[in-house]
């Protein structure tokens, strides 16, 4: 176990950070400016249950300062379809507010196609979905920014990454390219990053523990597409140094290589699910 990992264990930790999906928080902070995240589990916030995965959406705030909010509501297994058809979509836009940034970050369950509850077609119903994302916050003066999904950890035998998403990024830049939405490449930027650590050093990204590492994962566990607490503040890391529109961006957080796992913290229950 790594020294990272011991402190994140040993941490007694309640609250959110990187906000929660009652709305509550953005009316009370009067007008300062929200960032609000429209995902799936890759950015969902955890709780204790769940301690140490945690999404990116979760860390977002480590890299914003204190005067801008963070209403995290993705939602673990969402899609595009899924999140607004659930009227997710529906509830940001109540809440949202002229100058307010919407982060909207799809692709990992509009793959699974065979659900129709959830799948779209790269080039058509997926991108008409984000369109509604996109208008919808127009609409209100608030900012979108498109984010790509983010890449799992993929390698070959030889140990060469792949990519898993197919079409879904191209489609994701060429709707950003023809409604000129700002755009963070997290599928490329994060494929960089799992290529630089390699197929090591990539589990202490992703949620791999031991058996009897965790009480929260007694057998252990080999994930490779969702993050414990240091490769959600890393994903984080990438989703802030490239949201150049993003507010309150934090440029010293951003640039310190040292922010440990313990800033982050967990609520009593998933927000997004409560």
């Amino acid at each position: 176990m790594t020294i990272r990992r011991r402190t994140v264990l040993g941490a007694a930790l309640a609250g959110a950070t990187g906000g929660v999906w009652g709305f509550g928080g953005a009316a009370e902070a009067g007008r300062r400016r929200t960032v609000f995240v429209a995902g799936d589990s890759t950015a969902a916030t955890y709780a204790t249950a769940d301690v140490p995965r945690a999404g990116w959406g979760q860390a977002l705030g480590v890299f914003l300062r204190p005067g801008t909010a963070v209403q995290n509501a993705a939602l673990s297994g969402a899609s595009s379809k899924s999140f607004a058809d659930l009227g997710r979509l529906d509830l940001i836009l109540a809440a949202i507010r002229p100058g307010d940034t919407l982060l909207v970050s799809f692709g990992h369950n509009d793959e699974k196609i065979e659900d129709p509850a959830r799948g779209t077609d790269p080039w058509t119903t997926f991108q008409d979905y984000l369109r509604r994302y996109l208008d919808g916050a127009r609409a209100r003066r608030a900012r979108p920014v498109l984010v790509t999904p983010v890449e799992r950890r993929r390698f070959t035998a030889d140990g060469a990454p792949y990519l898993s998403h197919g079409e879904y990024p191209d489609a994701m830049r060429a709707l950003a390219r023809e409604t000129r939405t700002p755009l963070v490449d997290l599928t490329a930027l994060s494929f960089d990053l799992w290529t630089t650590l390699g197929t090591e050093a990539t589990k202490d990204h992703f949620l791999w523990l031991d058996p009897g590492e965790s009480p929260n994962y007694p057998t252990g566990i080999a994930d490779n597409t969702h993050f414990q607490a240091h490769g959600a503040i890393e994903v984080a890391r990438l989703v802030a140094a490239h949201a150049r529109t993003l507010p309150g961006r934090d440029l010293r957080a951003i640039h310190d290589p040292d922010i440990p796992d313990t800033v982050l913290v967990w609520p009593p229950k998933r927000p997004a699910e409560s």
